[in-house]
This record gives C-alpha cells, sequence and structure tokens, in this order.
C-alpha cells in the first residue's frame, strides 16, 4: 500500500496545493498504520497503545474528511469543466465504493473513540487495511479520469 502510494505521490503530486497536501496526509495515515500493525499484542493496560489508535484514526478521519469535502469536489468540478460525462459517469461508481469505505471507517473510529479495549483491534485492523486499500484504487482512478485524462487538453489552453 505505502509503495502505490508513493508512485500516486509521483503521478500527481504537482495537480495542486490541495492534492499535495491531501497526498501527505495520505502518506502519514499509511506510516501510522503499517506501525499499528507491527504491534503484536494489544494491551488496554498500554497507554502508548491506546494513544497510537486514537492519533491514527484522527489522521483517518481527517484525510478521509478532507477527500469528501475538498478533493472530490475538485476532481468532479474539474470535470464537469470539460464536460467530460463518462469521466463524471465513472466518478459516481467511484464515489460508491468510496463512501462504503467511509461508513467503515467512522464505524471503527467511533467503536475505539469510545472504548479503551484493544482486544479486537488486530483483527479489526486487518479489516480496515482492506477498506484502506479499496478506497486508495478509488481515490487514484478519479484523479486519473477526472484530472489526468484531462492534461493534454488543460496544457494546450494554457499554451
Amino acid at each position: 500500500m505505502l509503495e502505490n502510494c508513493k508512485s500516486a505521490q509521483e503521478r500527481w503530486g504537482g495537480v495542486s496545493q490541495l492534492i499535495d497536501q491531501w497526498l501527505e496526509e495520505r502518506q502519514e495515515m499509511l506510516v501510522r498504520f503499517c506501525a499499528l500493525g507491527e504491534i503484536r499484542h494489544f494491551s488496554s493496560e498500554d497507554p502508548s497503545q491506546g494513544r497510537k489508535v486514537k492519533t491514527f484514526f484522527e489522521i483517518l478521519v481527517d484525510y478521509t474528511s478532507a477527500g469528501h469535502f475538498e478533493i472530490y469536489d475538485q476532481l468532479i468540478r474539474e470535470g464537469n469543466s470539460y464536460h467530460d460525462k463518462d469521466a463524471l459517469e465513472a466518478a459516481n461508481g467511484l464515489l460508491e465504493t468510496i463512501d462504503a469505505t467511509t461508513e467503515l471507517i467512522l464505524d471503527f473510529n467511533d467503536k475505539y473513540l469510545e472504548t479503551d479495549d484493544l482486544t479486537s483491534l488486530a483483527a479489526d485492523l486487518s479489516t480496515l487495511g482492506e477498506a484502506i486499500e479499496s478506497r486508495l484504487e478509488a481515490e487514484d482512478c478519479m484523479i486519473e479520469v477526472l484530472h489526468s485524462a484531462h492534461h493534454d487538453q488543460s496544457q494546450k489552453t494554457t499554451s
């Protein structure tokens, strides 16, 4: 997952400052997710583990929110500006995938926000990891169809 994130940042890092910042948040979220994955046994008695979990979920929720309230809107506006009906239709399907992962992310956040019981966290992280991977693939596709596909057109208009 982390390698895919780096390649996405290389491909789209210069798109805009907003997307750059968002991809940096993505990187931080993945680093913290991987760090949690390295913990073999979660214990409610270890306060540092609880802090790591809460920090991870804060970053994950911030990243998720930025996608929904800033990035996707910007990408859809770009698709609209180029009157790209095919890309906008594809984006609607991708948003369905993303929305499903958003619900899962918020459920996980609520669960671990309300409890210090980390006994099921390892199994939950596995499920969450699959959802995050699906989400990142859908986000990358959205960037591809709504932004990168218009790169040549935008270059012609600025020349």
